[in-house]
């Protein structure tokens, strides 16, 4: 699961949405989006122009946990286990 820190990034810098919409030229509806988690892609140019912004990079602002449930398929329709991918 990727998890957006947006939120959280913002909070440190004490910088609202607003606030980076302005410095970054991306839409307050997009921010928003990415600040409550709520987006389902994600633009690598609206990625660079916040790490730019914030001045951190890519794992400061996206977490990848585990799914709870796996989620990819193997060709036998199995569900794929760390044990089952190949390397």
């Amino acid at each position: 699961m990727v998890r957006i820190l947006l939120s959280t990034r913002l909070g440190e810098r004490r910088l609202t949405q607003a606030d980076l919409s302005r410095m970054t030229g991306i839409r307050k509806n997009t921010i928003s989006e990415l600040y409550h988690e709520l987006a389902t892609r994600i633009s690598l140019e609206h990625l660079d122009l916040i790490c730019e912004a914030l001045d951190c990079g890519l794992t400061d602002l996206l977490e990848i946990t585990p799914n709870p449930e796996p989620r990819v398929k193997t060709r036998s329709g199995a569900p794929r286990t760390s044990r089952s991918r190949k390397t």
